[in-house]
């Protein structure tokens, strides 16, 4: 890859994360002067797989074993449930957390 007003000549670091069916799932840009964090890279496709395998979304900085974030729900019954659910960490009835088992 080159950037635009960086160099001409010189390429930039970019790491794919591209899953089974070959889609890419995030990129990410290193300056020429930069090396990659492997242990972001790590954490990044274990979020990705976590996600999909649960169905959830993970908050920034999540490290395996922490809580994740669950999808809104659809409906004010399931809101309502939601509030009520001890086994969650609610900010308001559409923001909540919950560990994996």
């Amino acid at each position: 890859m080159i950037n635009p007003g960086e160099s001409k000549t010189e390429t930039s670091r970019c790491v794919f994360v591209i899953d089974d069916k070959q889609i890419i799932r995030a990129m990410i840009y290193y300056p020429l002067t930069t090396g990659r964090n492997m242990a972001e890279i790590l954490r990044l496709i274990n979020a990705l797989q976590v996600t999909d395998k649960e169905g959830v979304a993970t908050p920034a900085n999540w490290q395996p074993g922490e809580k994740v974030i669950i999808p809104p729900p659809q409906t004010a019954e399931m809101a309502e449930e939601r509030v009520n659910d001890s086994s969650l960490e609610c900010t308001d009835w559409y923001f909540c957390k919950k560990e994996l088992k």
